[in-house]
């Protein structure tokens, strides 16, 4: 592997790692040991564990913006089937992980918010980018009569990120889809007015 490619595989090991254990539990040699890598190598790479974990924040939140990005511009598709599928790729990925990891950032903004303020700040930034993306989105669907006009794309992107971690941290819980599953219906019938 080159130098890049090692980093990149230390970073994804280290995702799918917090993603199962969470951040503080997730060691740095559980990580290299994990991703077959000499402990030694760590630091030719990230100053700190600190560092790994923004590292973590931005790879993922680069490649989740990616998916995103192919999902909710599909034009293929009109704006609200784009966001059926948005919350059908949820539901897959949940139940193909068994329940157990969730939301890699809203994990990480549940343990660390609280905590450290670069963690914090890192999560809102990633956090922010997903909800412009949900609200062009809902823009588009109202300005191609998809949606009612009266509804306003910010509050209903607001919204639809705030309740749908929570509706994830919820299924994690139960170990059923249930709670995404009532969410979209709640949100396509309240929220947007859809049957």
């Amino acid at each position: 592997m080159t130098s890049n490619d090692t980093r990149t595989h230390i970073i994804h090991t280290g995702a799918d790692l917090i993603g199962q254990k969470g951040f503080g539990a997730t060691g740095i040699n559980a990580v290299l040991t994990a991703a077959g890598v000499p402990k030694g190598s760590f630091y030719h790479y990230f100053s700190s564990k600190h560092d790994f974990g923004l590292a973590v924040i931005d790879t993922f939140a680069e490649e989740y913006d990616a998916r995103l990005d192919q999902i909710l511009n599909d034009t293929s598709r009109s704006c609200v089937d784009r966001l059926r599928a948005y919350f059908d790729t949820g539901l897959e990925t949940m139940t193909s992980c068994e329940y157990t990891r969730g939301c890699l950032i809203g994990n990480l903004g549940q343990e660390l918010a609280g905590q450290n303020e670069a963690f914090r700040q890192r999560l809102n930034t990633v956090f922010a980018g997903w909800e412009k993306r949900f609200e062009q989105c809902l823009l588009d669907a109202r300005q191609s009569g998809d949606i009612d006009f009266d509804i306003d794309p910010a509050d209903a992107a607001s919204f639809l990120l705030s309740g749908w971690e929570g509706a994830i941290l919820r299924s994690k819980v139960l170990k059923s889809v249930e709670p995404m599953e009532r969410f979209v219906r709640v949100f396509f019938r309240q929220c947007l007015n859809m049957p």
